[in-house]
């Protein structure tokens, strides 16, 4: 059996965002393993220890991608792909065109990503790639089991659980509840130095020049407005009453 585990970068969710020139800056940034992409590589590692299945991680992005996918390694991926790319004119469309261009000839039984990055928040690159691929998808999902050939899924649906049974190959994002993913042990750490990584530029693949076109454009990046203090209000309910609606309808112009 051969799982692909799809990986983003992203910052470390406690890190402050800063803007420079109408761009976010990474100087200074801890960057980790985006999140949601932790639990796919988490279920993928559990699969290869009950299943006896082989790993390949992959991942679009610059050089400094190699420390997350050393993570990837060292929590029990087999062998990762990096595909460099600087993020310049990229767009969901151009990353999704970019994995598919260099899985198309592979054959897996299961691919596995993140249900979203929460840097970008756009939920759409592993869906994009099933789709390309041509292969059944399954998003948000919190319980997987594979029997043979065919995997039951349970995935969350708006608080709810649904359940689905799907044939492999099937493309599934994971969402938080699957499972917690491990801290890296030491010897993984060390086996991870001997793993191996292929190195990929976009201009090796066999790609078209219009789907390295973006579809869509960032025009601009602020940050949220500073939230004002509040204002209690004192005396008599009546009287707290009455000042409360004049505030609504002439300061916040909501009634």
């Amino acid at each position: 059996m051969k799982i692909l585990v799809l990986l983003k970068q992203t910052f470390d969710t406690e890190e402050k965002i800063t803007l420079e020139n109408g761009n976010v800056s990474e100087q200074g940034v801890e960057f980790i393993i985006n999140p949601y992409d932790e639990y796919a590589v988490e279920e993928a590692v559990k699969l290869k220890e009950e299943l006896g299945a082989e790993v390949t991680l992959l991942t679009v992005g610059p050089s400094r991608t190699e420390t997350a996918i050393r993570t990837a390694l060292a929590m029990g991926v087999d062998k990762a792909v990096q595909i460099e790319h600087d993020g310049s004119e990229a767009d969901e469309y151009v990353i999704s065109n970019i994995i598919a261009a260099t899985v198309k000839n592979q054959a897996f039984d299961l691919i596995l990503g993140g249900n979203t990055a929460v840097d970008s928040g756009a939920g759409q690159i592993a869906i994009r790639v099933a789709e390309i691929l041509g292969i059944p998808h399954v998003a948000t999902i919190t319980k997987l089991s594979i029997d043979g050939r065919k995997a039951t899924v349970e995935r969350d649906v708006e608080g709810d659980l649904e359940t689905i049974e799907v044939e492999l190959p099937f493309l599934a994002t994971a969402q938080q509840g699957l499972n917690e993913p491990r801290y890296p042990s030491l010897p993984g750490i060390m086996k991870a130095k001997k793993k191996p990584i292929e190195h990929l530029d976009v201009n090796e693949l066999d790609i078209s020049k219009t789907d390295l076109c973006a579809k869509t454009e960032v025009l601009d990046q602020y940050l949220p407005s500073k939230k004002q203090a509040g204002r209690t209000l004192t005396g008599e309910m009546a009287n707290q009453v009455s000042e409360l609606v004049q505030l609504l309808r002439t300061n916040a112009k909501v009634l």
